[in-house]
């Protein structure tokens, strides 16, 4: 086993232990032990994205359709087509049929219709699935004309289950641990998905969406915290972003294509929502957040667990290390107990922590909101939406790739300024591109622009908070965007008035966003903020145009020696 002690870039012993991090170098930064916790993220980023797009190809509408008339059932689709429905603005209108005596007409040997005739609403509907090749729900049970809001509503009831979510299992992550929340956040996603193939009308099924809904973000990103806490500090963000740019990214991508392979929107339900059950295997194979032992006080728990990481990467903590982690996790324990005098309302009793904090909200409800608008929009762009939403979906890889670059070199400033600016410019140069390749092009990019900018969103507003009330602020931010995201399905559907509202909508959207990450501070290669003051005075020094990279070469070359 190796013993060598740790050492800073200077050679130095390494600094007091202030907090688990300053463990890890002991037990190995991104050993064995981080890389089998990294393979364990593989099928919980495939439940979320199961859980988060799976609703999309359940409810999806064949773009044509028209009035069935069980009388004609014996004539070619072409001839009842022609002989019994209405043409509107040159087309065969989708929601009304002639009302006459069919039996009497086909008596007559009538093939033509005679446009005087009265019509009347339809009860019934035929579907041409050249574009969606097989039944769903939406088919099934006519959410179309008078309906057709029906999937829009039944997505934004999803949304609301994850506000629920997001408040019953963040209590039961913080009363009993992050493992208990995961299995049951995936057991909701998994009980509500199986629900779903029994559903029989509207409301029992939004009642089962709902139930999934409960399980949206939190049955991946608990595990994504979890991981984290034992990865070192310059491995987080690949670990961070490598898991959403492979695994998140490669499962979405699947998602359309087992719905067609399946052709059968009962078995495609089954398909992604049973291997949710897996989660129950889970507090045998993933370790309880070190982090959330030490603030309960169960220290010997929490060594225990790196005694296990220790073991895995070869590695041997001394002992007097350990002596004094545990004086250490003592004292951090003794802190956690006053953070919870502190409540989010010490967020906005300071003006420029208010600000900040009701900036870090608009913003985070603004990605959200462009974000899954561009996912459910892909149907309006005129191509094959199940391409369409493959190809959208894998510009997450890249986009990670480039974050993971840049992002500690641009800032985050700057970066989701621009992004989310980017993704406004291109949604809204799409309004104005030809319908097919030309604007769904322009969407995708912006597509990918807001990518980069979601993924910022979060790990920005955790280096502004204050750390008695992180926790409690990144609950309230990430509910915000819960709630902005209930109006995303309301926007796509505004499609139906006409193709370039919703993209209009969300490329204003993502230019405001943009704007107002130019009124918080930079926050790269800053100490996180520990108190409300030090939350109050963050970023005091800072100048509008403050540029990171700039400021890295001004000081680089400042500090080189005269030759």
């Amino acid at each position: 086993m190796e013993t060598r002690t740790p050492e800073t870039a200077n050679g130095s012993l390494p600094r007091k232990l202030k907090d688990l991090d300053d463990l890890l170098p002991y037990v190995g930064d991104f050993g064995w032990y981080q890389r089998y916790l990294f393979f364990l993220m593989i099928p919980f980023s495939f439940f979320f994205a199961f859980v988060y797009f799976g609703q999309i190809f359940m409810t999806v509408v064949p773009e044509e359709h028209w009035c069935f008339v069980p009388e004609l059932g014996n004539l070619t689709v072409e001839q009842r087509r022609h002989l019994s429905i209405p043409i509107k603005n040159d087309k065969f209108d989708k929601c009304t049929v002639y009302d006459v005596n069919w039996t009497a007409i086909l008596n007559n040997g009538t093939m033509e219709p005679d446009p005087t005739w009265s019509v009347k609403k339809c009860n019934r509907w035929e579907f041409n699935y050249t574009d969606v090749p097989y039944e769903t729900i939406a088919t099934q049970q006519g959410w179309v004309c008078d309906k057709d809001s029906y999937p829009a509503t039944a997505q934004s009831i999803f949304f609301c289950g994850g506000i629920v979510g997001g408040f019953i299992f963040g209590w039961i992550a913080d009363k009993y641990g992050r493992v208990p929340a995961l299995v049951g956040t995936n057991l909701a996603g998994f009980a509500g998905g199986i629900g779903t193939i029994f559903t029989n009308d509207f409301w029992s099924f939004c009642l089962c969406r709902f139930i999934v809904g409960l399980a949206y973000d939190n049955c991946f990103l608990i595990m994504y915290i979890v991981v984290l806490e034992y990865v070192g500090r310059k491995w987080r963000t690949f670990v961070a972003n490598m898991s959403i740019a492979v695994y998140f990214t490669f499962a979405a991508c699947i998602l359309p294509w087992i719905a067609i392979g399946v052709d059968d929107w009962k078995i495609y339900t089954l398909v992604i929502s049973a291997p949710l059950a897996l989660a129950l295997i889970t507090p045998w194979i993933v370790p309880e957040s070190a982090r959330w032992l030490i603030a309960q006080g169960r220290i010997d728990e929490a060594i225990k667990i790196m005694k296990t990481c220790e073991r895995w990467n070869r590695k041997k903590i001394p002992d007097a290390v350990i002596a004094e982690f545990r004086e250490t996790a003592t004292e951090i324990a003794k802190k956690e107990q006053e953070c919870k005098n502190y409540s989010v309302v010490d967020l906005v009793r300071t003006p420029r922590l208010r600000r900040h904090t009701i900036l870090l909200v608009m913003i985070w409800m603004s990605i959200a909101m462009v974000f899954d608008g561009h996912v459910r929009n892909v149907g309006t762009l005129g191509l094959d939406m199940f391409i369409t939403f493959s190809i959208a979906t894998f510009t997450e890889f890249p986009a990670d790739i480039l974050l993971i670059c840049i992002l500690d070199v641009v800032g985050r400033r700057w970066l989701a300024f621009s992004t989310m600016a980017l993704s406004g410019i291109f949604s809204l140069l799409a309004t104005t591109a030809p319908i097919g390749i030309p604007s769904a092009s322009l969407a995708i990019i912006g597509r990918f622009a807001v990518n980069i900018s979601f993924n910022i969103g979060i790990q920005y507003a955790a280096e502004l908070l204050p750390t008695v009330v992180r926790a409690q602020g990144l609950a309230l931010i990430h509910i915000s965007g819960y709630v902005a995201t209930i109006l995303t399905p309301y926007i796509v559907y505004l499609a139906t008035i006409a193709r370039e509202i919703p993209l209009l909508i969300l490329g204003a959207l993502g230019i405001f966003g943009g704007c107002l990450c130019l009124f918080l501070p930079e926050s790269m290669g800053k100490d996180m903020p520990q108190t409300i003051q030090d939350g109050e005075n963050y970023g005091l020094d800072q100048k509008f145009w403050n540029f990171p990279c700039c400021n890295r070469k001004r000081k680089m070359s400042n500090t080189q020696e005269p030759i």
